[in-house]
């Protein structure tokens, strides 16, 4: 049995995972914490933490898998220009991603400190900036993947 058309679905729902769960983590963990409600970061911020485990880290590993089976399958160069540009990327995702990822873990401390004070912690915005300025390029990053996917503007042997 020819395995091509399963490898390429596992791939696909992955890459709509990582970019699905990435925007919906995004946008409510931005809410919430535009709301300055302690209860509300607090709980989002353990959420979003939770979300990246079940369904961000797995979707990224079976990316990266079915990347390289179908790559094999097709007979994809690894030394291609298209390559380089989707591994160049793939990396750039993951720098941007840890450490949103460690972020996440010091906003949650800091929202539940919070809410033991009843007081918004001081460097929660200033960690909530960081958090959005390497999610921002992450998720433009994602986008192009995508496009890269589709259109292969490069050669791929």
């Amino acid at each position: 049995m020819d395995n091509y058309l399963l490898l390429k679905m596992i791939h696909i729902l992955c890459a709509v995972v990582v970019a699905g769960t990435g925007a919906g983590i995004a946008f409510f963990m931005f809410m919430a914490s535009r709301s300055s409600n302690v209860a509300a970061i607090a709980l989002t911020a353990r959420h979003v933490v939770m979300a990246d485990w079940i369904f961000t880290t797995p979707a990224v590993v079976v990316q990266l898998v079915t990347g390289v089976l179908l790559m094999l399958r097709l007979e994809y160069s690894f030394s291609s220009t298209w390559f380089y540009l989707v591994i160049a990327l793939y990396l750039f995702i993951g720098a941007c991603w840890v450490p949103v990822v460690l972020i996440q873990y010091r906003l949650k401390a800091l929202a539940d400190a919070s809410l033991i004070n009843g007081v918004l912690e001081p460097g929660l915005k200033k960690l909530m900036r960081w958090w959005t300025a390497l999610g921002v390029p992450a998720f433009a990053a994602i986008l192009v993947v995508f496009w890269l996917m589709v259109f292969k503007p490069f050669a791929v042997v």
